[in-house]
C-alpha cells in the first residue's frame, strides 16, 4: 500500500481511534480540561458531545491510555439501541463480570459487589459509555440509578457519556431526565478544528510514521483541505488516505492542486461513500483534470444536469398551461358563432397549436440533450470501473512482488 511506497512505518490516517495519534486541538484541550475537572470530583456524570468524526473516541482512547490502573478501574461500553435491562448486563460485562441466569437483580448485585471491592482496594470506578445517543430514556435512567451506589458517603461509580449532538438535545429537553441532568458536573461539545490547525494536525500524524518531507505538498493544499472537510478529523483522514493512495499509484513525490482536485472529484462521485457536503462543494469549486490511467472522458457537470432538468420541468409546465388554454378556448366556442367570431377563435386556436408545436419541438430537443448527458454518465461509470479494476490489479501485483 502507499505506506510502503513512501517509507512510512504505519498508516498515518487510519480511521480507527488510536491514542498514539492523538492531536490536541483547541477544542480537544478544552474537552480534556473538563474531563480533568470532572474526574477530580469523583462523582456524577461527565458529558462530551460532538459531530460524527470530531474525535470523541480518539479523545477517550487518549484518556484511557493515561489512566493509572492502580487508582482507577475503567470500563468502556459502545452502545447500540439498548433498553434498561440490557444496559445493566452490558455494564456488568464491561467490568468483567459473568452473571449467572442473566437476570437484572443478579447483575445489579454483581456490579455493586465489584464497586465495593474496588473501593476497599483504594480504586475508583469509571464507566465510559460511547454512542450514548443510541440509549433509550429507560437505559439512561438505569445508568443514573447505578450512580446511587455508595460506600458510606463516597460515590462508587462515575460515568462519562459520549454522544452525537442529538444526545445533548435529548439530555437537555427530556422531562424524564431531570434527575440525570442534575448529576451532570461537566459537559463540553467538541467542535471541528480551526483552519490554522489543519496543517499541524496533518503533519503531526505524518511525522509519527516517519515522514521527513516526502511527499511534499503545495502551499494551497492545506487551506483547500480545510474547505473540503470543514476541519473534521475523520473527513481529513478519509481524504488523506485517498490522496496518498493516488499519489503512490502515480508515483508522486509532490502533491499539487491538480492531484488534490482529482481526489475530491473521486470522493464526490463515489456513491458508495455518500460524501459530506463540504467535499462535494470543494470538488465542484476546483478545476479537474482526468487521471492519466483513466479513459479521457469529460466529467458531466452536476450544475449542467441540474439546469437541464430545471429547464425540462419549466417546459413541461409551459406546455401544460398551453394545453389548458386551448381546452378553455374550445369549451367557450359558441355553436352558432358568427363568421367574425369564428375567425377569431380559429386564429387563437391556430396560435395555440403553433405554440404547442414549438414547445413540443423544444421538449424533443431537451430529451435529446438529457439523453446525451445520460450517455456521458454511463461512459464515466464505465471509465471509473475500468480505473478501479486497474488499481486492484496493480495492488495485487505489488503484494505478490512484496511476498
Amino acid at each position: 500500500m502507499y505506506e510502503d511506497f513512501y517509507g512510512f512505518t504505519a498508516r498515518p490516517f487510519q480511521l480507527t481511534p488510536d491514542a498514539a495519534f492523538y492531536f490536541e486541538s483547541l477544542t480537544h484541550r478544552k474537552a480534556l480540561s473538563y474531563l480533568g475537572y470532572g474526574l477530580a470530583q469523583g462523582e456524577g456524570f461527565i458529558v462530551i458531545t460532538g459531530e460524527i468524526g470530531s474525535g470523541k473516541s480518539t479523545l477517550v482512547a487518549h484518556l484511557m491510555a493515561t489512566i493509572d490502573p492502580q487508582r482507577l478501574t475503567a470500563a468502556q461500553v459502545v452502545t447500540s439501541a439498548l433498553n434498561g435491562d440490557e444496559i445493566i448486563h452490558v455494564v456488568a460485562q464491561s467490568f468483567g463480570l459473568v452473571i449467572d441466569g442473566h437476570d437484572k437483580a443478579t447483575a445489579l448485585a454483581g456490579i455493586e459487589g465489584l464497586l465495593h471491592a474496588e473501593a476497599r482496594g483504594g480504586r475508583r470506578c469509571l464507566l465510559v459509555v460511547d454512542e450514548a445517543q443510541n440509549l433509550s430514556i429507560e437505559a439512561l435512567e438505569e445508568l443514573r440509578m447505578l450512580s446511587n451506589f455508595q460506600l458510606g458517603n463516597q460515590p462508587l461509580l462515575q460515568t462519562l457519556l459520549l454522544g452525537q449532538p442529538e444526545f445533548r438535545d435529548t439530555l437537555q429537553s427530556s422531562p424524564r431526565l431531570e434527575q440525570l441532568r442534575q448529576r451532570v458536573i461537566a459537559t463540553h461539545h467538541l467542535e471541528a478544528m480551526d483552519a490554522e490547525e489543519v496543517q499541524p494536525y496533518f503533519e503531526h500524524r505524518l511525522k509519527l510514521v516517519g515522514w521527513g518531507g516526502r511527499p511534499s505538498f503545495a502551499p494551497e493544499f492545506y487551506p483547500a483541505l480545510y474547505e473540503a472537510t470543514g476541519g473534521v478529523p475523520r473527513r481529513i483522514n478519509q481524504l488523506a488516505n485517498r490522496l496518498l493512495l493516488m499519489g503512490a499509484v502515480e508515483e508522486r513525490d509532490h502533491f499539487d492542486m491538480d492531484l488534490f482536485a482529482r481526489v475530491l472529484e473521486e470522493v464526490a462521485s463515489d456513491t458508495a461513500l455518500a460524501p459530506a457536503a463540504p467535499v462535494v462543494e470543494a470538488a465542484a469549486a476546483v478545476h479537474h483534470a482526468p487521471a492519466p490511467f483513466a479513459a479521457p472522458i469529460d466529467a458531466v457537470p452536476f450544475a449542467e444536469m441540474k439546469d437541464a432538468f430545471n429547464e425540462r420541468d419549466a417546459l413541461i409546465a409551459e406546455l401544460q398551461q398551453a394545453v389548458i388554454e386551448l381546452a378553455n378556448v374550445m369549451e367557450q366556442q359558441p355553436a352558432p358563432a358568427p363568421v367574425a367570431a369564428s375567425s377569431a377563435v380559429i386564429v387563437d386556436d391556430a396560435a395555440l397549436k403553433a405554440d404547442i408545436a414549438a414547445l413540443t419541438e423544444r421538449m424533443n430537443a431537451m430529451a435529446g440533450r438529457l439523453g446525451s448527458l445520460e450517455q456521458r454518465m454511463v461512459e464515466q461509470e464505465a471509465s471509473v470501473k475500468h480505473t478501479l479494476a486497474m488499481l486492484i490489479e496493480w495492488l495485487e501485483s505489488d503484494q505478490k512482488v512484496a511476498a
